[in-house]
């Protein structure tokens, strides 16, 4: 392996040399960038991560390493030094980067060092990627046997790195030289070299981490980057990260395995992605700390339309287009250089997606916990083996066929496209009235005619019937007779088209003229009608939405709307056209294109649904699927009671291309096969030559058809279908447990997935189906870029966290609800965040702070306070512990029924409201010497607030991972966790607080007693606040009551007197009915009832100085009244009560009615002064 020095300058921190004849690869565009841009692209995600260089030594090296030729140089490189260091995300610092001979690994994107790079450039070909390998192949043979095989995950290997001079400034930063080793972190090149070879991930972070203490204030840049790195390293997100199969098998814990929604491959990350990364983690986190194996599997979408579209467009840009093998056989040499064949586009393709893949590093930032190391891509080679499988076994149960039907066409991308690919927008248009004449019993027009309406005048010529309603006397006359197709003599003398006039009760009465002419080629409800009245089915129209021969050499060729201008002024000058009026229409436009979608009947490949769709609405009905929300049940039955064939063929090149061979040189007989050779031995066998001519068929397969095989494809189907090893990936794990989604891709995604897995596997692929709703703006208004209200996950997370984005989607909100999006809640969660925080910072910086070794690993949680150690404790610990108990309760019921919104709201209500505001407080009694605590209620204190404080991060870890984990590491505990992971100090993989259905402890009357010592503090505080007392003054006080609460409210005097700011020297609890009781209230004092029983008493002369509050009040009464005067007086005036609008003149006498409130209250105080 060859050596590789990088000299950085010691003032700028930028690389000042680098040694070896090396070229620069694929971030040439990135050359002489300011540090500012990088900065952003690094936030945006639109860079890889592990800030590194791709350097190779020549062209095909670098294909062969995932890079393609045109983004290499010849030649030696030049390395800027000021452009090729990009800035550290906070402090603006760049840390060296090492690079050698790389190849890239695009399974878990860390750079690995090798000098073997004799491979050949047939990798995108063959779907096989080299640098998936850890030994790489040497021959195309080797290559393409690797290809049909499982590619094993690599292995990491280390630099070979012979010195590295490293900035002086900021050590200890966080970016990565090799496999996530610190340079900033390390003394010199050979402490590097060593940390590189280590196996020491978890004692990087978990040491670094708590020996750094907890400093300054919240800022989740500083660790969030870090965390997630160190949890994925130290393979925590393994369904075996905290036991073993068997001992999750021994102990009844059954795998919770949640199939990740696949996002396209060259997407980016939405607030779409953000919600169901919130969701899906939260469920995946609180399952994994239960006990339960985790299986959530993450993987992208190849998005056959969206990537093609957009290789398509960087080729029109080239002014180059597809091309079929017969259009670049007929092609001049000219017109050849601008067609791009099939394999030639493949490849392009493939080096788009490659370039691309940036969206499972944006889903990492989120912290989502997915088992990275089992991402799957839909066209990967198991996968794609798969979609054959799959596609065969439906032909064989006669499920698949052939036929011709309508289906959405996109002119633009000169394809059929799935109904979620046609967006309906409402668009002011045109309706058109002509004039449809009878026809006589001669075909020759009469007289009389038939007043149409129609938005699409360009379809007439594919009209084959008039349709009225039956029962419209109108027409009623005219049913059975013909009429004439206008404009169907191409507008000469000749004889027009006749079609039947017919009826049916579908046509409204009421729109239009109340005929409607009936098109069964280019519109899907009279392509209904056509079939029920065995109708000509007329298609005018070419696959690019131009005219063709049937609508006459007058319009032929003509593009679909230049022929409906012209078609309407020739019907003008043949006196055909009633009148034009102004209609707003539902127009259906591509999603990807936006282009108009043209209805169009073509020859395609279905699936046949209505019996899968029956299996797929019992196993609703039937209970073996629960859907979250049941309201959606409904729409699950509507749907599939009233279900189509699914049109599964694309015009394509990029997908999974349909296992269809023809045989000869027609479509007449084809062969469904795995493979080619399997295609020619059923040929032979059915009495072709051995050498007869195959073509497989070029349309690819609709990519929600592999995307519907994804729970159980991803697991190993059909690879691991006949195995009895009970520890296969599909044995475990499928069925799944949760498929979480939006509602918006209930029919498109996730019925066909049930369909699919309930023919193919016999089960259904999951037992829930959890529904979140639509991420909208602020005022519920779908985000669009054109209204400018968009919020960028990427610069939420930049700003504030993923934490607090994080907490902000999921809360609030029930489940299939739609979820506004406010960044004020986002900095609200953020606020939580820091109290959280700070409160750390107080327990573990004050509570603890002079304890050390076996005195904090005492305090180390370990299980549930039980019942025993509940009992021997005072009043606020009793409270507090049983207030969280009922909590952990709570909450573990809200999550396992998927409440997930109302659980998440409960952890903070009790963190801010019980534990923050209250417990905190009071235990400053028992740890201060100065607030009468210390000896043993210090220690029971400390204690509490660590139970208090470990249980609650464990209740919101799975909604706020980050904060929540680097804040543990700094509360006591012991110093190592049983799990199938050696050894790892994660918060991730700790017990929840409870790991069965028991309930914990509880104690209901101290939590009634301490209520009343709540209200009875609120009282006084709120007497304070009414009385205007001064911040820092303490009153007197006398509290009336009897019995235990008596008893109670004395024991825990002092936190009264610290909440309530009283007075030590002048505060008394009497026995009601008392002496003591009756002079309290028959003194000057305010009177509080706190409850029946329980009173106090304080003493006016104590709270308020009279003359001072006697003045004070006066100049009040004097405004008041001044105030009052001059707005009666306006009420009063005749110009203005007359002649001021009515709103205002209300206003005006509610205004006044508000300041006469005022000025009584005003006289009240003064005369109890």
């Amino acid at each position: 392996m060859m050596s590789l020095a990088i000299t950085f300058d010691g003032g700028t921190s930028r690389i000042q040399s680098v040694e070896g004849p090396l070229l620069l690869a694929n971030y040439q565009s990135k050359l002489g960038r300011s540090e500012a841009s990088l900065h952003n692209e690094k936030q945006t995600g639109e860079l890889r991560p592990f800030r590194t260089l791709k350097i190779f030594e020549d062209p095909p090296q670098a294909t062969m390493n995932g890079c393609v030729p045109n983004q290499t140089k010849s030649g030696p490189a030049v390395i800027d030094p000021a452009a090729a260091v990009r800035a550290d995300r906070k402090h603006k610092t760049p840390a060296p980067t090492i690079v050698g001979k790389a190849r890239w690994t695009w399974a878990d994107q860390r750079l690995l060092l090798s000098q073997r790079t004799e491979w050949n450039d047939n990798a995108f070909r063959e779907h096989a990627r080299p640098s998936q390998q850890s030994d790489p192949p040497t021959t195309t043979k080797e290559l393409s046997a690797r290809a049909s095989s499982s590619i094993a995950p690599p292995k990491f290997v280390t630099a070979d790195v012979s010195r590295v001079s490293v900035p002086p400034r900021r050590q200890r930063r966080r970016e990565a030289v090799v496999f996530g080793v610190r340079p900033a972190q390390c003394r010199d090149a050979t402490e590097v070299e060593e940390r590189a070879a280590e196996s020491t991930a978890n004692e990087q972070y978990d040491a670094l981490n708590k020996s750094s203490g907890l400093t300054g204030s919240y800022d989740p840049s500083l660790f969030e980057s870090e965390i997630y790195s160190w949890w994925e390293k130290a393979g925590c997100f393994d369904p075996d990260a905290k036991q073993s199969a068997d001992s999750a098998r021994s102990a009844g814990r059954e795998p919770y395995v949640l199939p990740m929604p696949p996002p396209n491959v060259t997407g980016r990350l939405h607030m779409g992605h953000a919600i169901f990364v919130a969701l899906q983690d939260v469920l995946a986190r609180f399952h994994r700390m239960r006990g339960r194996p985790v299986l959530w599997t993450p993987g992208t979408d190849h998005a056959g339309i969206a990537t093609q579209l957009q290789v398509e467009k960087a080729l029109q840009s080239e002014g180059k287009r597809r091309g079929t093998d017969v259009e670049i056989a007929n092609a001049s040499d000219e017109e050849k250089e601008k067609l791009v064949g099939r394999t030639e586009f493949l490849e392009k393709v493939w080096e788009y997606k490659e370039e691309g893949g940036a969206i499972t590093s944006q889903l990492r930032s989120l912290g989502a916990s997915a088992d990275w190391t089992r991402e799957r891509f839909t066209m990967d080679p198991a996968l794609s083996v798969g979609v054959t499988e799959a596609f065969n076994r439906l032909h064989e149960k006669g499920l698949i066929y052939r036929g011709t039907y309508m289906v959405n066409w996109s002119p633009g991308l000169m394809t059929a496209v799935s109904d979620l690919e046609v967006e309906y927008t409402d668009e002011e248009g045109k309706l058109y009235f002509f004039k449809y004449l009878v026809a006589n019993d001669d075909g020759s027009p009469s007289e009389e005619f038939l007043p149409v309406a129609t938005t699409r005048p360009e379809t007439i010529f594919g009209d084959t019937a008039v349709c009225v309603n039956p029962n419209d006397e109108r027409y009623t006359h005219l049913i059975g007779k013909r009429a004439l197709v206008p404009m169907s003599d191409n507008g000469e003398s000749g004889s027009m088209r006749s079609i039947p006039i017919i009826a049916d009760e579908y046509v409204d009465m009421e729109f239009g003229t109340g005929a409607l002419k009936i098109t069964p080629g280019h519109d899907p409800n009279d392509y209904d009608i056509g079939k029920r009245f065995d109708l000509d089915i007329l298609n005018v129209m070419n696959k690019d939405a131009t005219m063709n021969a049937a609508c006459g050499s007058r319009y032929e060729g003509l593009d679909r709307f230049d022929a409906r201008t012209k078609l309407w002024g020739d019907m003008e000058e043949a006196g055909l056209v009633i009148k034009v009026e102004p209609h707003t229409q539902r127009v259906p436009r591509s999603q990807r294109g936006g282009e108009i979608i043209e209805p169009m009947v073509s020859k395609q490949w279905f699936v046949k649904t209505e019996g899968m769709g029956a299996k797929a609405l019992e196993a609703v009905k039937g209970g073996e699927i629960e859907i979250v929300p049941k309201r959606f049940e409904k729409v699950w039955y509507g749907w599939l009671n009233d279900i189509r064939d699914w049109c599964i063929s694309r015009q394509l090149w990029w997908g999974h291309r349909i296992p269809v061979w023809y045989v000869g040189d027609t479509d007449d007989e084809y062969i469904v096969a795995r493979n080619e050779d399997e295609a020619r031995t059923k040929a032979t066998e059915a009495g072709h030559p051995a050498d007869v001519n195959l073509r497989q068929e070029d349309d690819v397969l609709d990519t929600w058809f592999s995307s519907g095989l994804w729970p159980f494809a991803t697991v190993g189907w059909p690879q691991d279908e006949d195995s009895s090893d009970p520890n296969t990936d599909l044995a475990r794990f499928y069925p799944g447990t949760c498929l979480e989604t939006g509602y918006d891709i209930l029919f498109f995604w996730v019925a066909r997935m049930v369909m699919l897995g309930i023919e193919l596997t016999d089960k259904s692929p999951f037992s829930v189906i959890y529904l979140h709703g639509l991420v909208r703006a602020a005022d519920g208004s779908k985000m669009s870029k054109t209204k400018g209200n968009v919020v960028d996950p990427l610069d939420t997370v930049a700003e504030y966290g993923a934490d607090s984005l994080r907490y902000s989607l999921v809360t609030g909100v029930t489940p299939g609800q739609d979820i506004p999006l406010n960044m004020e809640k986002i900095a609200a969660n953020k606020a939580f965040a820091n109290k959280l925080w700070n409160a750390c910072k107080f327990v573990t910086g004050n509570a603890l702070k002079d304890l050390e070794g076996e005195e904090l690993e005492a305090l180390a949680v370990n299980g549930p306070i039980g019942m025993e150690e509940l009992e021997g404790l005072a009043l606020p610990e009793r409270y507090i512990i049983s207030k969280c108990h009922e909590l952990v309760g709570s909450v573990t019921k809200d999550i396992e029924s998927y409440q997930l919104g109302a659980a998440g709201s409960k952890i903070y209500e009790f963190l801010w409201d019980q534990y923050a505001d209250w417990y905190i407080e009071i235990s400053k009694t028992r740890l201060y010497e100065g607030f009468g605590g210390g000896g043993e209620d210090a220690k029971t204190a400390q204690r509490v607030l660590v139970y208090i404080l470990d249980t609650s991060m464990r209740l919101l870890h799975p909604y706020m991972p980050y904060v929540t984990e680097q804040l543990w590491h700094h509360l006591p505990r012991q110093s190592r966790l049983d799990g199938g992971v050696a050894g790892v100090n994660s918060l991730m993989l700790a017990d929840w607080p409870q790991m069965d259905d028991a309930p914990l402890a509880t104690d209901a009357e101290a939590v009634a007693t301490f209520e009343v010592f709540q209200a009875l503090t609120r009282s006084i505080r709120n007497a304070r606040a009414e009385y205007n007392v001064e911040q820092g003054k303490k009153i007197s006080a006398t509290v009336v009551a009897s019995g235990h609460l008596k008893d109670a409210i004395e024991s825990e005097l002092k936190s009264l007197v610290m909440l309530a700011k009283l007075d030590p020297d002048q505060v008394a609890v009497v026995e009601a009915g008392s002496d003591e009781a009756n002079s309290a209230s028959e003194g000057d004092a305010v009177q509080l009832v706190v409850q029946d029983g329980v009173e106090a008493y304080l003493p006016l002369s104590g709270m308020v100085d009279a003359e001072k509050e006697r003045q004070r009040l006066e100049r009040q009464s004097a405004k008041l009244s001044k105030e009052i005067e001059k707005l009666a007086g306006r009420l009063n005036s005749p110009g203005f009560a007359d002649k001021a609008p009515p709103a205002i003149v209300d206003k005006a006498r509610v205004e006044l009615a508000e300041l006469e409130d005022q000025a009584s209250k005003v006289q009240a105080s003064l005369a109890a002064l």
